[in-house]
């Protein structure tokens, strides 16, 4: 692959540092940029360039190609001006694409929750049939990471990466869809069209649907042809698969559904039946996803990746018949919590901390749905967990399931789920 003139990263996460590490390989005379909106631009070998220089860096043709990261908007107006002026913006999957895409087998999933489990049970199933399997995206490894080391790769990818993705998998999955990320999308209906990307395609190719995708209009009609949509499994098949999640450590229905939508996944890649049932036994969940800490006599579970309504239902419903402290509310991103508070009483949720600011619009919902739960709003996450600990008999298990990103007060969902595992051990670790 060829980089004839000076490339600019926007963002300097992972997946930058990767492209850095694949133009240098590449063409290590290249020149690199980078521009970050805030933190450290800590890509090495490159020059730093500040988002308002961008413009007079792009009229004077500084750069010939802008890789964008993922959590920067496509729709941000200095990417039309650079489109406008003749330079490429393109991203680290699409650059795995131009220069390892041929001859591999691509199996692609997203949706809005669960494809990160999916995606690795997919992953599991493959390996444990002796395939040569790889995984990358938003879990593993970055796709210019993975390169060329395996000759079937299953990317987990985001609405961020499927919105200008530039090739087609041949096998690709959607969980579900519901409303997120608008700030990045701009609107809910630009969310569904990118997110749909993936497989709103001419080239028509199998298509695996999840529960919560099946008999949503929008993902039928990017579907385009039913045929296309993969079979449900026998029901055989899919009595072995719920005896061995209901064995794994795959907690609740929505992982049940995950764990199918895998097994149809990776046997049409080529996996058999046992093999996918000891891909199920090797899960392991993933971080922040339903953790469970036992702590002073109670259970702390850390569900801190949780952005979205939906992600805190499916939380609450893993653990029936217990009484639930929920803490709950985030960034802004205009979500609705008006269902999830109709919900909160029959999940069994006996207190409800708010955290700023989504939570303010979570307790208003509540206090008119369900009276009876105790309602608290706390300026933080310290201050939410020192209300509970002067509580703690109302209660037998805590779930951190914001429902909303973490931004306004953390760095991103894994300090907000260390902090709240940290607290638990030092206000619960001992009994008062």
């Amino acid at each position: 692959m060829r980089f004839d003139a000076p490339v600019l990263l926007y963002g300097a996460g992972r997946e930058a540092r990767s492209t850095r590490a694949f133009i240098a390989a590449e063409a290590p005379g290249t020149k690199v940029y980078v521009s970050v909106d805030s933190g450290a631009a800590d890509v090495p070998d490159t020059e730093i360039i500040a988002p308002p220089d961008l413009p007079q860096a792009i009229a004077e043709g500084k750069f010939g190609t802008i890789v964008k990261s993922p959590g920067v908007s496509r729709y941000r107006p200095v990417f039309g001006v650079a489109r406008e002026a003749g330079i490429r913006v393109t991203s680290n999957l699409n650059l795995w694409a131009e220069a390892y895409r041929a001859g591999r087998t691509v199996i692609a999933i997203s949706g809005t929750k669960g494809k990160s489990t999916t995606a690795t049970l997919v992953y599991l199933m493959l390996a444990e049939s002796g395939l040569d399997v790889g995984l990358a995206g938003n879990v593993g490894l970055a796709p210019l990471e993975i390169a060329d080391k395996h000759q079937l790769v299953v990317f987990e990818l985001s609405s961020y990466q499927t919105a200008d993705m530039a090739f087609r998998p041949d096998i690709a999955a959607i969980t579900n869809l519901y409303p997120e990320h608008t700030d990045w999308h701009r609107t809910v209906e630009r969310y569904y069209e990118d997110k749909l990307n993936l497989i709103d395609r001419d080239t028509l190719f199998p298509v695996a649907l999840g529960a919560g995708a099946r008999d949503n209009a929008l993902v039928r009609a990017a579907l385009r042809d039913p045929k296309r949509a993969i079979p449900p499994l026998a029901p055989f098949i899919e009595d072995r698969i719920t005896a061995a999640v209901a064995r794994s450590r795959l907690k609740g229905s929505h992982n049940l559904d995950n764990a199918v939508l895998a097994t149809q996944i990776a046997m049409a890649a080529g996996a058999d039946l046992e093999a996918v049932v000891r891909g199920i036994q090797r899960f392991v969940p993933l971080p922040h996803r339903l953790e469970e800490h036992p702590i002073g006599g109670k259970i702390f579970v850390d569900d801190s990746i949780s952005t979205t309504p939906e992600a805190t239902k499916a939380a609450l419903a893993a653990y029936p018949g217990q009484r639930i402290a929920l803490i709950a509310g985030g960034h802004e991103r205009q979500q609705d919590y008006a269902e999830l508070a109709t919900l909160l009483s029959p999940r069994g949720v006996t207190l409800l901390v708010c955290l700023p600011v989504t939570g303010d619009r979570l307790a208003t919902a509540t206090y008119a749905a369900a009276p009876e739960i105790e309602v608290l709003e706390a300026a933080n996450l310290e201050a939410a967990m020192q209300a509970l600990s002067a509580r703690r008999n109302r209660f037998d298990t805590v779930i951190l399931s914001p429902g909303a990103p973490s931004y306004n007060q953390f760095k991103n969902f894994e300090e907000r789920g260390a902090a709240f595992v940290a607290l638990a051990e030092q206000l619960f670790g001992t009994l008062a």
